[in-house]
């Protein structure tokens, strides 16, 4: 890859003025010299079009499994379902303005373009950050504190971070800061490098609130569930076998989510770093070979999620078979869909570990609506004490409820 002129990393508007200057942001259209050599261009418009491809074909499979089969439609599929709609939105909407420039070699789109194209590639980045955090806290009254969302909790959520998302994303269409061509000259971004106090102000509060306070919420969440968790690493030796696979299951669940997370901070990071030196007025070591690259790594987010639900959730690997009407390949019968019944969270005895050296002892209650660990050192404690515990010191009581 080469460099071509940037002219200080501003475009210019047919009507005169600076891209990120004031004056009718939406009228005339952004020109700009090639940036890049026609081979690179050719080699950018191939790895869009397979990020756009992939992301599309992965996200609406997952879209398509929701909708086909009932045992996926629980409160914690919808979050998910929720990402996988703004990375399809983001595949077919994001990458679209940019693929057709690298195919004309530079932006060929006008103001209203440009500021389609930030507007809705910051409207759906933001939705799958702030679920993400909510799927961190769902994660964390669901361990922590043993409550299970319900759809309409859910389905509030989602409305919020829809609402959330864009009163960030609109802001800028408003007038608070602009969307201007990035350094790349192959999208367009908030104007990262306006001094003007406004679009200042507006740079901040996006940091704190759709980088900050989701990565603090995250981080809070999972220091909790980490140490829950490791609070009931000696359930094991209860051999039970029940016991063992709620656990598991949640702990595999809650694994997921940490690494949906992490994953997307991976790829977000090399872009948020490249606004932080733009924003600090380090904008000259910000090359379009490198904000290229960070743009890529930006994009390719909306392909690993769909791909992290079927290695690590169960259901969506044994109905995705059953979609393809490959079964046989895992040597097991298809998956019956339906609705989850009583049946399957049969009432079990308690159960009850012996105390080993210094341990504590364990005690397990089962019922149809939860499963309770009660950890204590004193010997005289029964299950039927365990709603005493709960305001007592005598024992820990963690309640974990099943699917």
């Amino acid at each position: 890859m080469y460099s071509g002129n940037r002219s200080g990393g501003q475009g210019s508007w047919e009507g005169g003025g600076a891209a990120g200057s004031e004056g009718p942001a939406l009228a005339g259209t952004l020109r700009r010299g090639p940036l890049f050599s026609p081979g690179t261009y050719e080699r950018l418009a191939l790895l869009l079009g397979s990020l756009a491809l992939l992301g599309v074909g992965s996200n609406l499979l997952v879209l398509v499994l929701y909708c086909k089969f009932q045992r996926l439609r629980t409160p914690l599929h919808l979050l998910l379902v929720n990402i996988s709609l703004s990375d399809l939105l983001v595949s077919l909407c994001g990458v679209t303005f940019a693929f057709v420039s690298c195919l004309r070699n530079g932006w060929v789109w006008d103001a209203l373009g440009c500021a389609w194209d930030g507007f809705s590639s910051s409207l759906f980045g933001i939705v799958s950050m702030t679920t993400l955090t909510v799927l961190a806290y769902e994660r964390y009254i669901r361990v922590v504190h043993a409550r299970v969302i319900s759809f309409s909790w859910a389905w509030r959520a989602i409305t919020y971070i829809w609402l959330y998302s864009l009163a960030w994303s609109g802001a800028p269409l408003l007038g608070w800061n602009r969307y201007i061509l990035d350094v790349h000259g192959l999208g367009c971004a908030v104007d990262w490098r306006s001094k003007d106090a406004t679009d200042s102000s507006f740079v901040l509060f996006l940091f704190l609130g759709c980088l900050a306070v989701p990565v603090g919420v995250t981080a809070h969440c999972y220091g909790h569930i980490l140490y829950s968790i490791r609070m009931l690493r000696c359930v094991e030796d209860l051999q039970t076998i029940h016991v063992i696979k709620i656990l598991r299951y949640e702990k595999k669940v809650a694994k997921m989510c940490f690494c949906m997370i992490l994953t997307s901070l991976i790829f977000w990071m090399p872009y948020i770093v490249i606004c932080f030196l733009v924003v600090n007025g380090y904008g000259h070591l910000v090359t379009p070979t490198v904000s290229v690259v960070s743009y890529l790594f930006a994009k390719s987010s909306t392909v690993y999620n769909p791909v992290i639900y079927i290695f690590m959730i169960r259901k969506f690997r044994r109905f995705l078979l059953q979609l393809l009407c490959l079964p046989q390949l895992r040597g097991q019968r298809p998956a019956i869909d339906g609705p989850a019944t009583g049946s399957e969270m049969q009432i079990r005895p308690i159960v009850m570990s012996q105390k080993d050296g210094g341990r504590p002892k364990k005690k397990v209650t089962f019922n149809s609506s939860s499963i309770i660990f009660i950890i204590t050192s004193d010997e005289s404690l029964s299950v039927d004490d365990s709603d005493k515990t709960k305001n007592g010191s005598k024992a820990d009581v963690i309640q974990v409820r099943p699917l």
